[in-house]
């Protein structure tokens, strides 16, 4: 194999190439990443090549007890039945929470900073979001930008 051609990525930014032959995939590149193919082929393959941003990627976590899946995948959404739950929202406003059953809720608008009771520090959640709060917790809600959320109790 012969190095025939590179690509420079942003941080934010991860490759997907194919050839016939390979396949390669990296995240959070910020170096050159060659593409191949058999220098020897009398014909050049055909490779395709994809960027995406790091941004539109389906990440979990869990902070200070609470969940949360950033941009899940639309046939995520379908299976939880997400479109079918009740709506909620709200203005820029503070104001305290407690959770008497867990809480599954999906941002479609907002930001919210979520201070749980006894900490000193913050959850941050958003559009896209797909947020599990648990049973029994008490927090605070900051709303910097009005909230249209999607929610499912127990």
């Amino acid at each position: 194999m012969a190095c025939v051609g590179s690509l420079m990525l942003r941080p934010s930014q991860c490759l997907v190439y194919t050839t016939t032959a390979t396949t390669c995939k990296t995240k959070h590149s910020s170096w050159l990443l060659p593409f191949t193919y058999p220098r020897n082929s009398s014909s050049r393959r055909i490779v395709s090549v994809r960027a995406e941003s790091s941004s539109s990627m389906a990440t979990e976590s869990e902070k200070l007890g609470i969940k949360i899946e950033r941009n899940p995948p639309d046939s995520k959404l379908t299976q939880l039945g997400v479109r079918n739950w009740p709506k909620w929202g709200c203005p820029p406003s503070k104001f305290p929470w407690t959770y008497d059953t867990k809480e599954i809720c999906y941002l479609l608008e907002g930001k919210v900073k979520v201070t749980p009771d006894g900490s000193s520090k913050s959850v941050e959640i958003g559009a896209g979001d797909l947020v599990e709060f648990p049973k029994g917790m008490s927090c605070t809600w900051d709303v910097s930008v009005g909230v249209d959320k999607h929610y499912n109790m127990g």
